[in-house]
């Protein structure tokens, strides 16, 4: 049985959820909008950093990833001990997370930062939609300076053995 347009436009606008929940907005909108689809992807990927780092114990010393350069050289890199120095940072051990690695605690605060910028930005994304072109300017532009904020012992570290 062939089913017209209008009667198939009803039936879809019968299934949609009535209530104008932030759940329900968000669910709506997931599916057109790839701003908030990537949010989510970040911010389950911090989430993911942050278990890591509170699975796996300093103490234990039972991180299963290992750093390839110090693997292949035998020598120590900019980020090695980073997994270390979160591990102890999430535990509250913050003086011993800089004797691991001394930017530990800038890049943790990066990540912790973006977790939340996330959350409220897909917020804000959602309650105020006419806004979204100038939130996602202010977002890539605010969280490009983070980065550099956070990473520029490595990106300067890079550029020097470049030189």
């Amino acid at each position: 049985m062939k089913i017209s347009k209008g009667v198939a436009l009803r039936r879809m606008t019968h299934l949609k959820p009535k209530s104008n929940s932030l759940y329900s907005l968000f669910m709506g909108r997931l599916r057109n909008e790839p701003y908030l689809l990537i949010n989510i992807v970040l911010a389950g990927v911090i989430i993911m950093i942050f278990a890591y780092s509170g699975f796996f114990s300093p103490a234990k010393d039972n991180f299963p990833v290992t750093c390839i350069h110090e693997k292949l050289t035998g020598e120590q890199c900019i980020s090695c001990g980073l997994s270390h120095s979160f591990s102890l940072i999430i535990r509250g051990r913050i003086s011993e997370a800089y004797q691991w690695n001394m930017y530990g605690m800038q890049v943790f605060l990066f990540f912790a930062t973006q977790l939340i910028l996330r959350i409220v930005f897909s917020v804000f994304y959602i309650r105020f939609p006419s806004t979204g072109r100038q939130l996602i300017i202010t977002d890539s532009i605010g969280s490009g300076l983070i980065f550099l904020i956070a990473f520029w012992p490595y990106i300067s570290k890079i550029i020097m053995d470049i030189q």
